[in-house]
């Protein structure tokens, strides 16, 4: 009988187990060394990567937009101030998805389709982590929506943001202009280091020539913040620098004046300071408000401004090329003598016309009748067209345009403000280059009373009426006086050329003298009534809209308002000891004369009272800013409109045919 088998080794067991143990203790060393050098390899060779990582998480580098810097007129009145909105702020490093978020803002914030895509644009060019404004000028009932549903929109929140106000509003629009959004050409032109967390730009006028002067330099500070991008608190900041503040050489007086004598008309003044060419008043009109612009403007108040007849928009003391009419007379009359053809004892006979030998066209005079014996002064004084078509057929056009371009026609002044109009002095190059066809002995004629191809800026009849006065010391006329601020600049006031002139010292006194004639008995004689204590030296003009055929006379009854002859007036005073040269144009004005009436009060005030107690704006509205002053916009907006501004004087009756 066989023995029977165990029913259990016990040695075997106990070896299998003891096996199945240390296999067991070794797999779990095996994985904690495993995991240990995990550890090590983490925290000793990816501590940089993911140390930065982390801090991106939690700490955030912030650009911190510098402060404009303000713009004052010569005596410190503030011109363009900064001032606090609400703003809606999209940090783009919060957000899953852009365009959902974006797609839920627009009824809570009202945004247009104009916002999202200027938004967009601009993060296509940005970093992601910079945050980005969607939404300029937020109202009560916009910022109440986003309150209520912030919970839903992580990564977008509401902050104070300075912007542009102009509390003088359409006086000086023209010439400061305004700020605006940055746009995509603008965006891909500019340093965005410079312009990190800046919104806006400067668009036209003052605001855009000195753009670098105003903006200032940004600066950065670290916060900490959530995972909803919610700030924690401040780790430190590197502060920005503000702008420039820059003083204009405008004189809110007297830009005053001449806002009020154009006022309800279409026109433009230009006054100057002969000496230095600091720009004392620049007036278009009708005029705008740029408050409008700053944080974008509706598409009614847009279309509303551009398809105005009056054009308010255009800049017609910068833009406006006009014929410059018999305004042009005494520059061309130096010429003249200049080249020896005429002197002051030169007379000629004026029957009412010129011909050119062999020729029966008849260049007509503005006296039908004629001056009769008419020498240089009584033709500056009567502004006697027959006197100059004489002179030009000696002269011809070739001197003629080599003369006058030195008074700066047919060319940009180079005045600090952007978009100039060069006007033009035509030549028979010019022609040629530009028609096609050879220069004609009749457009000689024509241009030498400032007709024809000739056209003219008032800024150009301003800096031409400035260097006569200076004797032909040439001027560049400029709005700016004075920068105060981190960034350096010279601002050149005097002389910076001579016009080469054959004559004497007293052929310029002797075309000064010509000038105050006007005044005393000549076409602009009514300037002088009430005059106390100066003299103005002056010329009119008067430049034709619609032509005139040949044998035909003109007939003001029969035209529509918009073609009657356009007034001009330039002059400078006190005539023997000139601080203002004045350019006026007063579009279908009908008479020189009654361009000249509207200087009239502007010369008055810069010889009795500019200097000694120059006309101020209410007190809250000086210096300080809006922040110091502790008013809101529309507060001084609505103050600046009852200040009580000069009253235009009444335009003189004219007799039938005055220039």
């Amino acid at each position: 009988m066989k023995s029977p088998l165990p029913l259990k080794n016990p040695h075997q067991d106990q070896q299998i187990f003891r096996h199945r143990v240390w296999f067991a203790v070794a797999f779990v060393v095996f994985c904690f060394l495993c995991l240990l050098a995990r550890y090590t390899y983490l925290q000793i060779f990816q501590y940089g990567q993911y140390n930065s990582a982390a801090d991106k998480n939690r700490i955030r580098l912030q650009a911190i937009p510098p402060a404009r810097g303000y713009i004052y007129d010569r005596n410190g009145v503030l011109l363009a101030d900064n001032y606090p909105v609400f703003t809606a702020v999209i940090n783009r490093a919060d957000i899953e998805n852009l365009e959902d978020t974006l797609k839920r803002l627009v009824p809570v914030l009202d945004l247009t389709l104009d916002d999202l895509n200027k938004f967009r644009h601009r993060a296509k060019s940005t970093r992601k982590t910079e945050p980005l404004a969607i939404k300029l000028n937020l109202n009560e009932q916009q910022i109440a929506r986003f309150s209520e549903l912030k919970y839903t929109f992580p990564g977008v929140n509401i902050e104070t943001k300075m912007t542009r106000f102009y509390p003088h509003a359409e006086l000086f629009a023209h010439v400061i202009g305004y700020v605006g959004r940055i746009n995509e050409k603008e965006l891909g032109e500019l340093d965005k280091n410079a312009y990190a967390g800046t919104d806006l730009i400067g668009k036209i006028g003052v605001e855009k020539f000195y753009e670098d002067l105003l903006h200032g330099k940004p600066g950065y500070q670290y916060v900490e913040a959530d995972a909803h991008g919610q700030v924690l608190r401040h780790l430190g900041q590197t502060p920005a620098i503000r702008g420039n503040d820059l003083y204009l050489s405008l004189d809110y007086g007297l830009q005053s004046i001449a806002n009020a004598q154009l006022s309800g008309r279409r026109g433009a003044i230009v006054a100057m300071n002969p000496h230095t060419g600091e720009i004392l008043a620049f007036v278009s009109n009708p005029s705008f408000n740029p408050n409008l612009f700053v944080t974008g403007i509706g598409h009614t108040d847009y279309n509303n401004l551009r398809d105005n007849p009056d054009q308010p928009l255009y800049n017609r003391a910068l833009q406006g090329a006009y014929p410059p009419g018999s305004t042009i007379k005494p520059m061309e009359g130096l010429g003249g003598i200049h080249y020896n053809l005429v002197n002051w004892g030169t007379q000629i006979y004026d029957p009412g016309y010129f011909h050119l030998p062999g020729d029966a066209h008849r260049f007509r005079d503005w006296k039908k009748s004629g001056h009769g014996t008419v020498d240089l002064n009584k033709a500056i004084t009567w502004s006697c067209d027959t006197f100059f078509y004489v002179l030009a057929y000696r002269m011809g056009i070739d001197n003629m345009h080599d003369w006058m371009t030195q008074f700066g026609f047919g060319a940009k002044t180079g005045i600090d403000l952007p978009n100039e109009s060069s006007g033009l002095y035509p030549s028979p190059k010019w022609k040629m280059q530009k028609r096609k066809s050879k220069w004609l002995p009749g457009e000689t004629i024509s241009v030498s009373i400032g007709q024809g191809a000739f056209t003219a800026t008032p800024i150009q009849l301003a800096m031409a009426t400035a260097i006569t006065a200076n004797h032909g010391h040439h001027v560049t006329p400029h709005v700016l006086r004075e920068s105060k601020g981190p960034k350096p600049y010279h601002v050149l006031n005097a002389p910076d050329g001579k016009v080469q002139f054959n004559g004497t010292e007293q052929d310029w006194n002797n075309m000064r003298d010509a000038m105050v004639n006007v005044i005393r008995s000549g076409t602009g004689g009514r300037l002088k009534i009430g005059l106390k204590g100066y003299e103005i030296a002056g010329k009119t003009g008067t430049a034709q809209v619609k032509s005139i055929a040949q044998g035909k006379r003109y007939n003001e009854a029969a035209l529509d308002e918009r073609h009657y002859d356009h007034g001009l007036f330039v002059g400078f005073a006190p005539a023997d000891s000139p601080k203002i040269a004045v350019a006026v144009i007063l579009e279908n004005g009908k008479h020189g004369a009654a361009a000249a009436a509207l200087a009239r009060p502007m010369f008055d005030y810069v010889v009795h009272q500019m200097e000694k107690n120059p006309i101020k704006p209410a007190q809250s509205s000086i210096t300080g800013g809006l922040m110091t002053a502790g008013m809101k916009p529309q507060e001084i907006s609505e103050q600046a409109s009852q200040i009580n501004r000069p009253a235009a004087s009444p335009t003189p009756s004219l007799a039938s045919g005055e220039e």
